[in-house]
């Protein structure tokens, strides 16, 4: 399985750090060149791989960790999005006509499958380790694709972090997305799950 990171703004770096801290490789991008990027990659460890947005979306799973309003940007950088599994990690305060953020990305992105994580913590949060005094950080996880939920978790438990599914985006992936300006209630919500 291959992954890759498109945006590498503090959260995006803030992701790569939860890579490095478990040495997988992990493609990161942006609308900068490579050069441009590897100096800080250089900073976060040696499996975090600068590349070219284009080449970085062959990854098996794409986490998006742009700016809401840039999602378009990268779906335009790939003609066919059939097979891949793509992490949310936006969030959108704008008005969407009550349709959660998610399902617009989703609509971006034909042929894609996918899930909404990591978007509920601040980046200064996620790049901190997951483990802390016996427990685990909560990761929320939301997705109308139950196998790609499935291997985002299996994804999420290797980063050292606990995932819990509130299924279906329209359901209870409401609980970290935004609806007329305001924060769902899980959002920024820091919770620990202990280890069992």
């Amino acid at each position: 399985m291959s992954y890759a990171i498109a945006g590498f703004g503090a959260v995006g770096q803030a992701l790569a750090r939860m890579f490095a801290r478990k040495g997988i490789e992990v493609a990161v991008a942006s609308r900068r060149q490579p050069e441009a990027l590897a100096p800080q990659a250089t900073v976060i460890g040696p499996t975090i791989v600068p590349k070219t947005l284009k080449d970085a979306l062959e990854a098996d799973i794409v986490l998006l960790a742009v700016p809401y309003g840039e999602h378009r940007e990268v779906a335009k950088a790939r003609a066919n999005w059939k097979g891949k599994i793509v992490i949310d990690v936006t969030n959108s305060l704008d008005d969407l006509g009550g349709v959660p953020s998610s399902s617009v990305v989703a609509r971006a992105l034909p042929g894609a499958q996918l899930v909404k994580a990591f978007n509920h913590l601040p980046a200064r949060v996620l790049a901190e380790d997951p483990a802390i005094n016996g427990a685990r950080r909560v990761v929320f996880l939301s997705s109308d694709h139950e196998s790609a939920s499935a291997t985002v978790a299996t994804l999420v438990e290797r980063l050292g972090y606990a995932p819990v599914n509130l299924g279906k985006i329209a359901e209870g992936g409401q609980l970290v997305q935004a609806r007329d300006g305001i924060w769902g209630p899980l959002i920024f919500q820091d919770l620990f799950k202990k280890v069992q």
